[in-house]
């Protein structure tokens, strides 16, 4: 068919493109912590790369049809700035959470033996979402709006640059990987409402054997980290390469300064917790 011939709903696209990379994230995750998968235990470094080249896929898929956000962060920043209308924003988000849920379903099918063969219920919960290496619900909020700043700012960054036509999709893709790479040993970096959310809403739903508790009480880190992260990564971007110091910029960036210093603080706290504790213990002894 000829590009451009049928006129997808960017709904449908939206749905289509996460559901997409929910297929490719989550199924490479699935590959390497499920029991007897043929990729098991192969490591962080094919994850990253399974999601960058996730989000590539998912781009290629839709991308020509709603521009492929695939992320509520990056609509909601790119409207934020003026980059992209308000009035599409819910259609834009009600398709990228509608297609995490369906790719989450489909993963769940794909490997349908393993889930009873693999006894931990946390393994079969991070397939879906984020788990925390070290739970720290603030710290864990810091990363993640950290990842999701430099994941918008990456995308405004690569959009002001002429590559290739084609070639935007695999930049992007590398832009996950580093990202991952870098910053997401912390959370698994969802730096993506959608990503997380709809995948941990299939897992609630779906019969898998000995799954466990969804988590609903980290559930809010990977939305509102992101959320607030995709709007100030792309708030900062127009205040320091365009000039366009708004006032959300400066609202945004003092309660940045004030997240920042309590998780700091929280972790201090939890040190001292801990030396009063041993401190107890050794005195008990």
């Amino acid at each position: 068919m000829q590009k451009g011939v049928y006129n997808m709903t960017v709904f449908l696209a939206e749905l289509i493109g996460t559901m997409v990379l929910i297929i490719f994230g989550a199924g490479v995750v699935a590959g390497v912590v499920l029991k007897h998968s043929k990729a098991e235990n192969s490591g962080w470094i094919v994850i990253t790369i399974g999601w960058g080249l996730a989000v590539t896929m998912g781009i290629y898929a839709v991308g020509s049809f709603s521009g492929a956000h695939l992320n509520p962060a990056v609509t909601l920043g790119f409207a934020f700035i003026g980059e992209f209308p308000w009035s599409q924003v819910p259609m834009y988000i009600a398709g990228q959470l509608a297609g995490a849920i369906i790719g989450g379903v489909i993963v769940f099918f794909n490997y349908l033996p393993h889930w009873e063969a693999t006894e931990e219920a946390d393994k079969k919960l991070g397939v879906f979402s984020t788990i925390p290496a070290i739970r720290r619900p603030l710290s864990n909020l810091v990363s993640e709006i950290i990842g999701t700043a430099v994941l918008v700012m990456g995308l405004l960054f690569i959009g002001a640059n002429e590559f290739t036509e084609g070639l935007n999709p695999l930049i992007v893709g590398a832009l996950i990987i580093a990202i991952g790479m870098s910053l997401g040993g912390t959370t698994g970096y969802a730096i993506n409402p959608a990503r997380d959310l709809g995948p941990r809403i299939a897992h609630a739903l779906l019969p898998i054997p000995g799954k466990g508790a969804s988590d609903w009480s980290y559930a809010w880190v990977p939305i509102v980290g992101p959320i607030f992260g995709g709007i100030y990564g792309a708030v900062f971007y127009k205040a320091m390469f365009t000039g366009d110091y708004s006032l959300p910029f400066f609202v945004m960036s003092l309660a940045l300064v004030l997240v920042f210093a309590r998780a700091a603080a929280s972790v201090e706290l939890k040190k001292d917790s801990v030396k009063a504790e041993q401190y107890k213990e050794n005195t008990i002894s």
